[in-house]
């Protein structure tokens, strides 16, 4: 076996080796880019989070570079104006995704809503999405799903105080309660099942494993897989990755069959096979199954589940930790859901347009700790200029969010945490693209921003919140596709007095 791994490498490396002598005798204006090694170009530069390490060699190099992964070409670019000519002025050149070997296993042969190159499959999967599964009438009508799940959140959490103290602060891990919270909202919007109960011991196995294999499969992605830019070592899967992700995989499709299996069965009730997102496509799958087969339902349902749970329940816990960090910013949120919303029952989703603080506090939160700091991976599907430079056909983009969120250009004290900067629409102007931007943007940004707004206004309106322990909250990055945090978060929590006669009557 080990044999064999030397064989491998040495053939990629002598394809690549043909590939950059043929690259070099037609180069071009091409971006600047930093050293690199025969090779394996500029891997060896990269640390976790890959994030960092790309803004700092933007920092260099300047906001528009180019990389080599192995055999294969990257463009980063880090600035709004360069954002602006490739997702804007050639945003369909670069509407098409990479087929990473990596992205393969879990995008259904590159068929998914994610994956799928930009063409007639992608737009009408955009199609479905956008009109029939996440349209302002279809969120709208689920807005009491919501509503009942962060209920739940508030009722389990003041049960859990109750048990623990009936005085005092008690403690609590926050990020499982939100993932549970993100799931359950999910899984009944596209069902109508509830995976996770109130009490702890009464979420489901079904339920853990998939936010195991959500949170694996995250981490996979994020990180720097050789075999995506070695193709000879896939055949060996030198550092095993691809056999997780093909596990990953299987457990998410199983996950989703199960679930179109219990659909089904239940759809012969009159008008059931309406009310789901599930319903919808089911229906569908009735007016031409050969394009609506299960793997094509169950690339959309994973897809909304993988990409809507751990972002959502990431944003809300940057945002309490950043708060607990941040006591007096804590405190004007709350003076504000007093003052219009009150005590006497729980913050509602039509609540939010009249509480401007709380939306500012939640887009600081985004332009701090944007969900997916470089996007998805971009590629161009012709040659194209950027900033007066020539890019190639087939080079990868990676866009860095996290980069231009916090450029000391663009905004005064970036490190900062101040919602005031969007204040009586201050921030206008300035480029945040949490959710991505032009053909590519997420399409499930208005149901994401319904659940982080729903769950952090009920958190600050009905407890009172401390750090636990004397030190600041530990704002560590983790690594990966999305931006979790390194060390969840665990702090202190006891009932505003003003609200105990509604969580009593929870």
């Amino acid at each position: 076996m080990e044999t064999i791994s030397y064989i491998s490498l040495f053939l990629s490396l002598f394809i690549l080796s043909i590939k950059l002598l043929f690259f070099s005798k037609n180069k071009k204006n091409l971006p600047p880019s930093p050293p690199s090694l025969p090779f394996i170009g500029h891997l060896h530069l990269f640390k976790k989070p890959l994030h960092l390490t790309l803004a700092r060699l933007c920092n260099l190099y300047g906001p528009i570079l180019r990389l080599r992964f192995g055999s294969r070409l990257v463009l980063v670019i880090s600035s709004p104006s360069a954002i602006d000519e490739c997702l804007s002025k050639n945003d369909i050149t670069f509407a098409n995704r990479p087929r990473l070997p990596s992205l393969k296993h879990i995008s259904y042969n590159y068929t998914s809503l994610g994956g799928a190159s930009y063409g007639p499959h992608w737009r009408n999967l955009r199609r479905i999405t956008t009109i029939e599964l996440l349209s302002t009438h279809r969120l709208q009508s689920s807005s009491d799903i919501r509503a009942n799940e962060v209920q739940a959140m508030v009722r389990q959490l003041f049960r859990g105080w109750k048990a623990s103290s009936a005085e005092g602060f008690a403690r609590v891990e926050l990020k499982s309660r939100l993932f549970a919270l993100s799931l359950n909202v999910l899984t009944r919007m596209i069902t109508g099942k509830r995976y996770y109960g109130e009490e702890e011991e009464e979420a489901s196995e079904e339920a853990r494993r998939f936010r195991e294999l959500v949170e694996e499969g995250a981490s996979l992605i994020g990180a720097s897989n050789l075999s995506d830019f070695f193709p000879v070592l896939r055949w060996v899967d030198y550092q095993g990755v691809n056999k997780r992700l093909v596990t990953v995989q299987k457990g998410r499709d199983e996950f989703m069959q199960r679930l179109i299996d219990e659909h089904r069965s239940k759809s012969k009730e009159e008008g059931a096979e309406k009310k789901t997102m599930m319903g919808v496509l089911l229906s569908l799958q009735k007016t031409d199954p050969e394009y609506y087969t299960d793997k094509m339902i169950k690339s959309l349902g994973v897809g909304l589940l993988a990409a809507g749970t751990d972002t959502s329940s990431d944003t809300v816990e940057w945002a309490m930790s950043l708060l607990l960090n941040n006591p007096q910013t804590l405190k004007r949120a709350r003076e504000e859901i007093d003052t219009h919303v009150g005590n006497g029952r729980l913050l509602e989703e039509v609540d939010i347009s009249n509480l401007p603080y709380l939306q500012c506090v939640v887009t600081e939160t985004l332009r701090m700790y944007p969900v997916t700091p470089l996007l998805l991976p971009h590629e161009s599907s012709q040659e194209c200029s950027v900033g007066g430079f020539h890019i190639p056909r087939g080079m990868m983009l990676l866009v860095n969010a996290y980069a231009v969120h916090r450029d000391p250009k663009v905004w005064e004290e970036p490190t900062k945490f101040l919602p005031e900067r969007f204040e009586g629409g201050k921030g206008g102007g300035k480029l945040m693209i949490p959710f991505g931007m032009g053909r590519r943007r997420c399409p499930g940004e208005g149901l994401a921003m319904r659940v982080v707004g729903l769950a952090l206004g009920a958190l600050i309106q009905c407890f009172e919140w401390e750090r636990f322990g004397k030190e600041k909250v530990d704002m560590v990055e983790g690594s990966g596709l999305t931006l979790p945090k390194a060390v969840p978060l665990e702090a202190m929590y006891r009932p505003c007095q003003s609200m105990l006669h509604t969580l009593r009557r929870l």
